[in-house]
């Protein structure tokens, strides 16, 4: 049980340190790091008949930061990247 403890916080604390050592490099190069990914945002509308209607919007800029976490409130790029549909419940 020591051992699954042991390993356990040993994953923590690289976990903890791969996330500082990111947003080090991403303040370091800010100006650099940032980027906008075109986005195709949709509306989801409900019917009564059970079925979706989907509404299509114009594409729009997202921010994005390079980076392999999220910061400052943006998403990361390779992640926009792979997400470039945004699907809006109504």
């Amino acid at each position: 049980m020591k051992l699954v403890k042991r390993i356990l916080l040993a994953l923590l604390a690289a976990l903890i340190l791969v996330y500082a050592v990111d947003y080090l490099s991403w303040r370091a190069r800010m100006p650099a790091s940032q980027s906008t990914l075109q986005v195709n945002p949709y509306y989801a509308v409900p019917q009564k008949d059970g079925k979706t209607e989907f509404i299509l919007l114009d594409t729009v800029d997202q921010p994005c930061v390079k980076s392999l976490f999220p910061h400052a409130g943006n998403p990361p790029c390779w992640y926009l990247q792979r997400h470039t549909q945004k699907r809006i419940d109504m």
